[in-house]
């Protein structure tokens, strides 16, 4: 067993660092300096006056520059430069469904025209119970190396996302769009066909070789392959002088961490190589024994290995008949500028699942040769977009702007000639990587132009200092603030923060109730501490702008873990700050109690975890390495008064984030500290549904691991109605759910921070009115350099 027995004190839980876009705040924030007239989407050519590069500061990208496969936030604010989307949407986030035409809506008591490349035109047909999407985009359309934008395009993106090996986060497969199963499955009975609970649980008891199979080659050989490479990287690491000194060579190294057979002797092995086939041969369909080697659990690869069963048999089942399925029935092409979408039922949010996604051409990430749409060939192998995915590193689309290169940690842009809406008034842009704490000197002294710094405090006093009114705003630097559309979080992952490994026990919530209790009590001071009047704690899994957010005046609102094991209040009104820290440890400690945790009542400490948990847990926090997070201090806290019961509470705070996918990408993390970017829609779909826990060939967005089959109910239910009274009920259930699991503790809701730098911007082209929904990339074409 490698991860907790060898490397107890390095055990590494990983955090998701979502950066926020960089979006502005409103009115009144830019003193005058914005000229309000209205915006004007249509093709308008702006003369370039001059080039002098307009620099934005970012944190780090993570180089999957794909409009496909992006993982970070950083990296999609990259494509959303290059590229387009279907939908559109207004400054309230509302979509925009006659874009073509444009749309005139009133915000704030000013006019505003929304232009896009498409129109939607949305019919329910109440008697078939069918949704039909109509789109019609322009033809006018380029992309930034002269291809025309067409249907064709539309198509060859949807087949993308739509094929059986695509594993990127977006999650078109999952709307009811009809025939999209029976393709997925190449199988014409495969949405008429299901597998029951007593026929997974048979065929877990029993597998089958195909199972068998299936689970050596997508579980077995890849993580033993994968481990290879670990066992190398211990050579130098002074954590594991004991292991790398007794076995010098590599090949000996492995085999005494993942060999199960006694009796076997790696020295008489030629290399490496052999002893990994060897060991792999060893294993063969025994996950369970890896589970044990790899994460000290044997049911680690339990939901992975369900899956995997759950195919088998409907393969099984499939191959007793049906036909081959060629292509998605619900998805048509009617001309080079229209595409019809039917889908099975009314789901509210799939017109963003449908519409919202980047559309990428053909000939660049597919193969045109191998695209004829009336003989269903669709641009690309079937089954296999692995040649799609590699195409990462120079993204092509038909934004406001083209790719040039990424080098020494600069994103390079230049002003698309072919852009619909005009060629851009700045001919080059760049993205720069700059540290947290550089943001703000950056923008002062001149090395970049626009950047988003966290706000806080000691941040907004920095700012001040640059102008000469003393302000926010002014002669240097000019702030723009709006609500974030998203929160900060703790996640703390089911997988591996549980009693006896199973993750929905009683037991398991108890464990990590204990810990959420403790952790969410010093909230409030440290979050102020750090933001001031730029965040408040929030206390439901939702970003407080979503009109599904609670709100404290909701019959049934509470604080964030502020009740015991039998559901009353912890808390009262009266409590200083010291009593409510003393209170929660209290309650903490009967939460751990009724884990199973062995209490000494003479030392006050814990002395034993219950099977499969632990009395030492890590989290991980994205602060740069040297602790500058607003989470940073509510952790340091927790941590020593968990020390006070017997809990020792790790933080690591690595200064690579990139770091932390890999982690959360294998689903190994412990606890973590992130913060997600919500959508306009509250639908929880690709973050709580069981179905997109890492490592189940979902979206593997559900990092917390969270499964429980009344919630995933509810959340498809939440889907099916357009009335937002319905939903908020719903969705209210669902978070009561969430933090019943005590998988996600929430924060914080900040308000974000951009500054530009008055002196090289001309701010009365940057704009005006932005908001949560509407950033200045959303006119970014239409930004001057002084």
């Amino acid at each position: 067993m490698r991860r907790n027995k060898f490397q107890k004190a390095l055990s590494v839980a990983l955090t998701l660092s979502m950066c926020a876009a960089l979006t502005g705040c409103g009115k009144g924030d830019n003193k005058g300096n914005q000229d309000k007239t209205p915006s004007n989407g249509g093709n308008t050519v702006t003369e370039q006056t001059n080039e002098t590069p307009l620099v934005v500061g970012y944190l780090q990208f993570n180089e999957k520059f794909n409009p496909f496969f992006y993982d970070t936030q950083t990296d999609r604010m990259v494509l959303d430069m290059v590229s387009v989307r279907l939908l559109s949407t207004d400054r309230t986030g509302a979509n925009v469904l006659n874009a073509i035409e444009g749309e005139t809506i009133p915000y704030n008591g000013t006019d505003y025209t929304y232009n896009g490349i498409s129109n939607i035109e949305v019919d329910y047909d109440e008697a078939t119970d069918i949704t039909t999407y109509k789109l019609k985009i322009r033809d006018d359309v380029k992309f930034s190396d002269g291809h025309v934008l067409d249907a064709d395009d539309v198509i060859f993106s949807y087949y993308v996302f739509s094929d059986p090996s695509y594993d990127g986060s977006v999650t078109l497969y999952s709307v009811p769009i009809i025939g999209m199963q029976n393709y997925r499955k190449n199988n014409s009975n495969a949405e008429s066909t299901t597998v029951s609970d007593e026929e997974i649980a048979n065929g877990l008891a029993n597998l089958s070789e195909a199972a068998q199979n299936k689970i050596i080659e997508q579980i077995i050989v890849p993580t033993l392959t994968s481990e290879v490479e670990w066992a190398k990287s211990l050579y130098g690491n002074d954590s594991y002088k004991q292991y790398t000194e007794q076995y010098p060579e590599l090949k000996d190294l492995y085999a005494h961490f993942y060999s199960i057979d006694e009796s076997y002797d790696s020295t008489k092995a030629a290399d490496e190589s052999q002893v990994l086939a060897d060991i792999i041969a060893q294993y063969g369909a025994n996950y369970q024994a890896l589970g044990e080697k790899y994460a000290a659990d044997e049911t680690y690869y339990d939901n992975d290995v369900m899956k995997i069963v759950t195919d088998c048999i409907l393969e099984e089942k499939l191959s007793a008949g049906g036909e081959e399925v060629a292509n998605i029935e619900g998805i048509k092409k009617l001309s080079q500028t229209e595409v019809e979408i039917k889908v099975k039922g009314y789901d509210v949010t799939a017109i963003n699942n449908i519409f919202g996604n980047i559309v990428a051409p053909l000939h660049v990430y597919g193969d045109e040769v191998a695209y004829d749409y009336e003989n269903n060939q669709f641009g690309f192998t079937r089954g296999d977009v692995s040649s799609i995915k590699a195409l990462s590193k120079h993204p092509v689309g038909a934004g406001p702007y083209k790719f040039l290169k990424y080098e020494n940690k600069v994103v390079y842009f230049e002003a698309n000639e072919n852009y619909y809406k005009g060629v851009p008034a700045t001919k080059y842009v760049q993205f720069k990587e700059t540290t947290e704490a550089d943001k703000i000197s950056g923008v002062g002294t001149g090395t970049i132009d626009i950047a988003d710094p966290s706000g806080s405090v000691s941040a907004f006093a920095e700012i001040a200092s640059y102008n000469s009114n003393g302000e926010l705003s002014g002669d240097k630097l000019t702030t723009s603030r709006v609500d974030n559309l998203g929160y900060g979080y703790i996640g703390i992952n089911a997988e591996t923060v549980n009693v006896a490994g199973e993750k929905d026990s009683e037991a398991s919530k108890a464990l990590r109730k204990g810990l959420a209790t403790i952790i969410s009590a010093y909230r409030d001071v440290t979050i102020d501490s750090y933001y001031g009047e730029v965040a408040t704690v929030i206390n439901y899994p939702i970003s407080n702008t979503s009109w599904a957010a609670p709100q404290k005046s909701d019959e049934g609102y509470r604080v964030a873990y502020s009740t015991d094991k039998d559901g009353n209040d912890i808390y009262t009104s009266s409590m200083t700050p010291e009593e409510k820290y003393e209170k929660a440890l209290e309650t903490s400690i009967d939460y751990f109690k009724e884990a199973g945790y062995t209490f000494d009542e003479t030392t006050g400490k814990f002395i034993a975890a219950p099977e499969g948990a632990k009395l030492e847990y890590e989290v991980i926090i994205p602060a740069g390495g040297n602790g500058d997070h607003p989470t940073f201090a509510i952790l340091t806290k927790a941590k020593e008064d968990l020390a006070k019961i017997g809990f020792t509470l790790t933080i690591n705070d690595p200064s690579d984030s990139n770091k932390l996918w890999e982690r959360l990408d294998v689903g190994t993390q412990e606890m973590w500290v992130a913060a997600w970017a919500a959508t306009t829609d509250p639908d929880m779909y690709q973050i709580y549904h069981s179905s997109n826990a890492v490592g189940l060939g979902g979206s593997d967005s559900n990092h917390y691991h969270i499964a429980d089959k009344e919630l995933d109910r509810l959340i498809m239910e939440a889907r099916q109605s357009a009335d937002q009274g319905y939903r908020k009920a719903i969705y209210n259930t669902c978070l009561d759910i969430i933090l019943d699991w005590a998988v996600e503790i929430p924060v914080y809701q900040r308000q974000n921070c951009v500054i530009f730098s008055t002196e090289r911007v001309d701010m009365s082209t940057v704009t005006p009115d932005i908001t949560t929904y509407w950033s200045w990339m959303d006119e970014v074409h239409k930004i001057k350099m002084k």
